[in-house]
């Protein structure tokens, strides 16, 4: 899949980086890139072209009146994890847009909040030859019991940028 995408270049020179200093350097490298994720303290765990993993702390600033992650927190995280994989993808000519956001909150979650999310092989080369579209993105949310307290879907379309 040969095409021009400055962030995944980005990415895998920081991927060359040893274990231990990944997720420091993609997760200050994002939080420059896109402050609010900064703000909030998410961490990315993991991250190329076809998967990521990221995480939330619960701290105080992230809590809710129940003290566990505030719903919004979550779905950060879930918009995250989905955006920097479709923004690995979409080449520089296209911008990556959130289309839908679909949550259900099916248990009361324990501690920090932790989303894997996928995309297949299909779906990426589909953002790479097709001019507009867009993609549901598989992910799976795990509080820190290793449960899943969130049912969600993220959709995200992609267009050719506008040339001013």
């Amino acid at each position: 899949m040969a095409h021009t995408n400055r962030l995944a270049g980005m990415v895998e020179r920081i991927n060359q980086l040893p274990a231990f200093a990944r997720p420091q350097a993609l997760s200050l490298f994002f939080g420059k890139a896109v402050p609010f994720t900064g703000t909030a303290g998410i961490r990315i765990e993991s991250l190329n072209q076809s998967h990521c993993e990221i995480r939330l702390a619960n701290r105080r600033r992230v809590q809710n009146h129940i003290k566990g992650v505030h719903a919004v927190a979550s779905l950060l995280l879930a918009e995250s994890a989905t955006g920097f994989l479709v923004g690995l993808n979409v080449p520089d000519d296209k911008i990556p847009v959130i289309k839908t956001v679909h949550a259900e909150y099916t248990r009361r979650a324990k501690g920090d909040m932790r989303v894997v999310a996928h995309l297949t092989d299909d779906q990426r080369q589909r953002m790479v030859t097709d001019d507009r579209g867009e993609v549901a993105v598989a992910l799976t949310f795990y509080d820190s019991e290793d449960r899943e307290p969130i049912e969600a879907q993220m959709t995200w379309a992609w267009t050719p940028k506008r040339r001013d």
